[in-house]
């Protein structure tokens, strides 16, 4: 995993691609409260307003939350047989992917009230939208395109980091024409090209969290990024994570 890391954030990787991937540090500009039982699997704002998914088995909801002070205002528990995974509000609904059972769900956005259910194959991981498409992944080096009237899939995009396929793509944020993905298990966040597939940028987010904020055996890893456009800012937090943090990306000196 180590290698791995070292892979995406220091791009230790023969290169195909004609221009080479950029790489980013971060700067924190502001912490907030996070719900430690949240094992966060989407994250968005819609409206101004912060929602959130997360998993685990007889734990999995989808629930409104107030940014300042991390309270949940609004709550739905999804039935026992489904991992909630990534989610993105699109007009008046919310829709929602479910880990392996291949099932999405598709909820009021004003009453988080579950209204329909979808089928799709594998697995369900992130999800985002231009406005238009629904962008999905699970868990491998592919982001399915899907057409939110129908549910059906469009067709597939491969994404590529220098050249060869960049896997583990979780959950998905759409921002201003690009989709920054979380890579499970590292502490990297990639910028994608939705048109290539290909992976421009890499984010190098380690550090974030210090010692004392890391509950061992309960903290788990870096998952959910939010983008505002009310507001233009940026927010990632992780699964049971005690904070939420707005940042900047900053280029990195790779002298």
């Amino acid at each position: 995993m180590k290698a791995l890391i070292a892979l995406l954030l220091f791009g230790a990787m023969a290169t195909t691609q004609s221009a080479p991937p950029s790489f980013y540090t971060y700067e924190i500009v502001a912490e907030y409260p996070h719900d430690t039982d949240a094992f966060t699997q989407g994250l968005f704002f819609d409206g101004g307003v912060l929602y959130e998914s997360t998993g685990l088995y007889g734990q999995s909801t989808l629930r409104r939350v107030d940014l300042p002070s991390g309270d949940v205002i609004a709550s739905t528990k999804l039935p026992s047989r489904f991992f909630g995974e990534g989610s993105v509000a699109l007009n008046d609904k919310i829709i929602m992917l479910t880990y392996r059972r291949g099932v999405g769900l598709v909820f009021n956005k004003e009453t988080l009230k579950s209204e329909e259910a979808f089928d799709y194959e594998g697995e369900g991981w992130g999800l985002t939208t231009d406005g238009e498409h629904l962008f999905a992944s699970d868990g491998t080096d592919q982001l399915r395109i899907i057409d939110p009237a129908t549910y059906e899939e469009i067709r597939r995009i491969n994404v590529t980091f220098r050249g060869r396929p960049l896997k583990k793509i979780n959950e998905l944020e759409w921002v201003n024409g690009e989709i920054l993905a979380n890579i499970y298990q590292t502490n990297a966040i990639a910028r994608i090209d939705p048109e290539t597939g290909i992976a421009t940028g890499m984010v190098d987010m380690r550090g974030l969290l210090e010692e004392s904020d890391i509950r061992p055996g309960h903290t788990d890893v870096l998952n959910g990024i939010a983008y505002n456009p009310q507001t233009d800012k940026l927010y990632v937090t992780g699964k049971n994570w005690p904070k939420l943090f707005e940042i900047n990306l900053r280029p990195r000196d790779n002298r």
